[in-house]
């Protein structure tokens, strides 16, 4: 085995026997695993978190049902490739074999991309199998997704992790280049749990942390052993195990959940989505953006101290900067949740924002015009405007400010 590959790449289960996770979908009786043992393989793509198996799952597939297959990256792949990866399909059709084009991180590809190999799904040519980080209705043109299947594939469990493990402790000298390696169960189950549901996180960090790990033994002496501890599995792991893309769904996800907590009055769970987002890297005067536009959009008129603690944690944030403006941004969001909630300057904004477009430029009521100039006097720019602050009450009820067409309109209500 090629010892300069990272193990996950040599862990590579070939053949469904080997395949750890997504039960709900190769599972006994489940729609793939029916798919694959009947032979029935259509296009499809496969939507799920990095480290749970697309490409796995789409190689098996291949293996599995003696189907030529053909893997692009969209990173570096364009339309030549693609076009290529098609007239090879050709060639492998007229012998009789189907081939199956895989096509990593699809999102990747531009519409004029994926438009080049549709044709080829619609006639049969080659059967399409994407795989993506991201949320396929938003990122795979509508024609594309209309003619591929999609399945969502969950992070792994711990339990699933562990057994990824175990497997590949069972053959320590030929994985790694040991004869023997301990590792106790809790510190499996740590680093299992760690990995956050990602096989490729646990497999790589597996292989770090025996690198790192005290030994016995000469370097030659075949009887060495590794034995790993919490300590070497943590710093195998570092911090580069969370799952936060903050360009990806993930990023959204999180920065939903804080605003719906927020709003929901629920300083704890705010407060754990602000670490995770700071935790992963997140601009933290982005978070603070966030925080001073639901000041006003979800607390408004009810706190009128909300939108000053806001802005004055996005200016915490410019002067300190992280790791020290993240407690000032925790302040913001606990305030934020403990505040109470009016969403009436918002809804009133959005109103008068949908009459403006709606009836467009409504001249302004003459008597509110100011009239500098004596023409303007003559057209009556100004006439019968009364000065609020020495107006009688009841002349101040009579006085419209709204143009005739909306003068019965209340936007804050």
């Amino acid at each position: 085995m090629n010892m300069q590959k990272p193990l996950a790449e040599r862990m590579r289960p070939q053949t469904m026997k080997n395949f750890y996770g997504q039960k709900h979908l190769v599972g006994k009786d489940q729609v793939l695993r029916v798919m694959i043992d009947s032979d029935n393989i259509s296009s499809m793509i496969l939507w799920g978190p990095p480290g749970t198996g697309k490409t796995t799952l789409a190689r098996i597939i291949a293996h599995e049902t003696d189907a030529h297959f053909v893997q692009l990256s969209a990173i570096n792949a364009g339309v030549k490739d693609v076009r290529s990866a098609i007239e090879d399909a050709q060639s492998y059709a007229r012998l009789g074999t189907r081939s199956i084009l895989f096509i990593d991180e699809v999102h990747r590809f531009n519409k004029a991309q994926q438009d080049a190999f549709l044709p080829s799904v619609e006639d049969g040519t080659i059967i399409f199998i994407g795989a993506t980080t991201e949320n396929p209705s938003f990122e795979v043109n509508n024609a594309l997704l209309s003619r591929a299947r999609v399945f969502t594939l969950e992070l792994l469990q711990k339990e699933e992790l562990v057994k990824i493990i175990d497997s590949a402790l069972e053959n320590t000298q030929e994985n790694f280049g040991v004869a023997n390696i301990v590792i106790k169960d809790d510190v499996k189950l740590f680093l299992a749990q760690m990995s956050h549901g990602d096989a490729r996180i646990v497999l790589n960090a597996l292989e770090v942390a025996v690198q790192i790990s005290s030994s016995t033994g000469d370097v030659n002496d075949k009887t060495k052993t590794v034995e790993i501890s919490k300590e070497s599995v943590e710093q195998a792991l570092q911090s580069s195990n969370i799952l936060y893309d903050k360009n990806g769904e993930e990023h959204y996800n999180l920065i939903s959940a804080l605003h719906k907590s927020m709003r929901g009055g629920d300083a704890d769970a705010a407060m754990y989505y602000l670490t995770r987002m700071l935790h992963g890297g997140e601009d933290p005067l982005y978070i603070a953006r966030r925080i001073v536009r639901f000041a006003s959009e979800d607390i408004g008129i009810a706190n009128s101290f909300a939108l000053p603690q806001a802005i004055a944690a996005y200016n915490a944030c410019r002067f300190i900067g992280m790791p020290e403006c993240g407690v000032n941004l925790a302040q913001a969001v606990v305030y934020m949740a403990s505040s109470k909630k009016s969403i009436a300057i918002y809804e009133g904004y959005r109103e008068a924002l949908q009459d403006v477009k709606e009836h467009g430029n409504i001249p302004v009521p003459l008597h509110l015009r100011n009239a500098p100039t004596k023409m303007m006097k003559e057209m009556d720019y100004g006439k019968d405007y009364k000065y609020t602050p020495l107006a009688s009450e009841d002349e101040n009820k009579k006085q419209n400010f709204l143009p005739e067409k909306l003068k019965s309109k209340k936007y804050i209500k």
